[in-house]
C-alpha cells in the first residue's frame, strides 16, 4: 500500500523536489517529491514523499536530463 497522494487528473509535475546535503560538486541530491503550478498561476501544489530533518530542500524545473538521471538511478 502506498501513502502517496494521487496527482490531479491530467496534470504532470513541472518541478522536482530534492534534499541537498553539502555544497558544490560533493553535494548529495536525493529526490523527495514533486510540484506543479496551481491553475491560477499564483503558487504550487507540492507532494513530498519524505520531509528531511537536515540539509535543504531545492525545487528544480524538470528537464529531460533530470528525468533520465532519476529513471536510470544516477544522480
Amino acid at each position: 500500500m502506498s501513502n502517496q497522494q494521487p496527482l490531479p487528473l491530467g496534470r504532470r509535475p513541472t518541478h522536482r523536489l530534492y534534499r541537498v546535503v553539502g555544497e558544490g560538486r560533493s553535494a548529495i541530491w536525493t529526490p523527495i517529491g514533486a510540484a506543479w503550478p496551481n491553475r491560477d498561476g499564483m503558487g504550487f501544489s507540492v507532494n513530498c514523499d519524505m520531509v528531511p530533518l537536515n540539509g535543504r530542500i531545492v525545487m528544480r524545473l524538470i528537464t529531460p536530463r533530470e528525468d533520465a538521471e532519476v529513471i536510470g538511478g544516477q544522480q
